[in-house]
């Protein structure tokens, strides 16, 4: 892993180290520090503030925090870590909003070397911040069958009750004659359904909101798919279209217009997805657990 952040700004540099002597200060037993996501990838944001629709909104990338920790309560640690925020913020200068993840060392270790994507994501992109030298990160191992069975039954299932639950959003928006709304549900309801595809099948996922994305990264694992979404005619194209624009229209733009006659075009697409979904993840999973016995 990396440990020179030679790359940032000196305000960046400055917070950091100031942030890491809270933490070391306040948090008992803490082994690790690894700064991750766009500060330690270099693809921060320091200030954009734009007219989305009429609306004026600002934005700015966080620090990214992994605390590791040893013999303490992972809660507790939460707890200890909102005391760094507040102290952080009491300085007016202190303006790059901090987001903290803690974890044991043995949860952590145990992550890495079942390859659990977000946390190799972070060991292959971090920044060591600070390291006590009393313990090494884990390398991903090559998992047997047993454990890919495992991790892509957990993904499916986070996936798909998270992809449900927005579906459900959807109904209820349509029912209340909120179809912009219903437009985004719908949308997020695509996204995971295609999460979980990706997650069983590779055990790996990136953050993707792009439809059009998701749908060409899935789209080899059944030729179902392309169907939902054909290109042609320009109806098809167009409803598609619209589903992937709702991510962002639907919630920022007044003149963005979704009709009662689209929701409910759409929802038979989706809730199609929906069945073609669990029935090659849950077709995966089987062949995985056949050749893990």
């Amino acid at each position: 892993m990396k440990t020179s952040y030679s790359h940032l700004p000196d305000y960046a540099k400055n917070d950091l180290q100031q942030i890491v002597s809270l933490i070391l200060e306040r948090v008992p037993h803490c082994e690790m520090i690894i700064l991750y996501g766009s500060y330690a990838r270099g693809t921060f944001v320091e200030y954009d503030e734009r007219d989305e629709f009429g609306i004026l909104t600002s934005f700015m990338s966080d620090y990214d925090l992994l605390v590791v920790t040893s013999n303490e309560d992972v809660r507790e640690v939460g707890h200890l870590l909102d005391t760094v925020d507040d102290k952080y913020y009491k300085r007016p200068d202190n303006q790059v909003p901090i987001q903290f993840i803690n974890d044991d060392i043995e949860k952590l270790n145990s992550d890495l070397s079942e390859g659990r994507y977000f946390y190799t994501s972070i060991q292959k992109q971090g920044i060591m911040l600070y390291d006590s030298g009393n313990y090494k990160l884990e390398r991903p191992r090559k998992l047997n069958f047993q454990e890919i069975t495992q991790q892509s039954q957990e993904y499916f299932d986070e996936k798909f009750e998270k992809a449900g639950y927005f579906l459900d959003h959807a109904s209820f928006d349509y029912e209340k004659g909120r179809y912009n709304l219903a437009s985004f549900d719908l949308h997020q309801a695509c996204e995971n359904y295609f999460y979980a595809l990706r997650l069983v099948h590779t055990l790996k996922n990136s953050k993707q909101h792009n439809l059009s994305k998701l749908l060409g990264a899935t789209h080899k694992y059944s030729p179902e798919l392309q169907k939902i979404f054909p290109r042609k005619p320009k109806e098809e194209k167009r409803l598609f279209e619209l589903l992937r624009l709702a991510y962002v229209e639907a919630r920022y733009n007044s003149k963005f217009v979704v009709t009662k006659e689209e929701i409910e075009a759409l929802f038979p697409k989706v809730e199609r997805l929906r069945d073609i979904t669990e029935e090659i993840c849950k077709s995966q999973i089987e062949t995985y657990r056949q050749m893990g016995q």
